[in-house]
């Protein structure tokens, strides 16, 4: 099974997903890494691990559609099986969502449909949940909508922080999407 990762961040997902490639734990191939901004963490682990990598800065476009489609066709070169939205902070417009409709995958670090958006964390803690936790999905045209793959639960210990509780929150998604991804190449066979 090809997958293309997209990432914004420092890639701590990709580099799970990297590790139990390497290990023979994950039967997949990492065909490429993408980013949306140039000098991400997540495509010098890429080029590092010897995967081929490429930019598709938002800055250098006129517009979120001309962005969209150089992604799409960026993506659409490596032919995957599955695009994974792994730390990706863009929302990706029609035209993508078309191209890899039903294998788009995206990592959300809340309990979905429950506290979607960029803050899901933050949010949740405000609300005052004992138990947040991370979901694997479909991505759709909507913000965090679509068939849910996964999800595991985290709880809420007394006195965490957005960031404490994200951390674990972390650790759960990484091992949830190298899981489902699991799951995922097993059923292509």
């Amino acid at each position: 099974m090809r997958i293309v990762v997209l990432v914004s961040g420092t890639g701590s997902n990709l580099q799970a997903v990297i590790d139990a490639v390497a290990s023979g734990g994950l039967d997949v191939e990492i065909a490429a890494v993408g980013a949306d901004r140039p000098g991400t963490g997540g495509v010098a682990r890429a080029a590092a691990a010897g995967i081929e990598t490429f930019e598709v800065p938002f800055r250098d476009y006129a517009d979120r559609g001309d962005w969209n489609h150089a992604l799409t066709l960026a993506c659409r070169f490596y032919q995957p099986d599955f695009v994974v939205s792994s730390g990706f902070m863009r929302i990706v417009g029609e035209e993508f969502i078309d191209a890899f409709e039903g294998t788009y995958i995206n990592t959300h670090p809340a309990l979905l449909p429950a506290f979607p958006g960029a803050h899901g964390v933050r949010d949740a803690l405000a609300y005052g949940v004992k138990v947040a936790g991370c979901t694997v999905h479909i991505a759709d045209a909507g913000v965090d909508t679509g068939p849910i793959l996964a999800q595991r639960a985290v709880e809420v210990l007394d006195g965490d922080t957005e960031e404490s509780l994200h951390e674990r929150i972390k650790v759960a998604e990484r091992a949830l999407l190298i899981e489902t991804l699991a799951g995922l190449a097993a059923a292509a066979r």
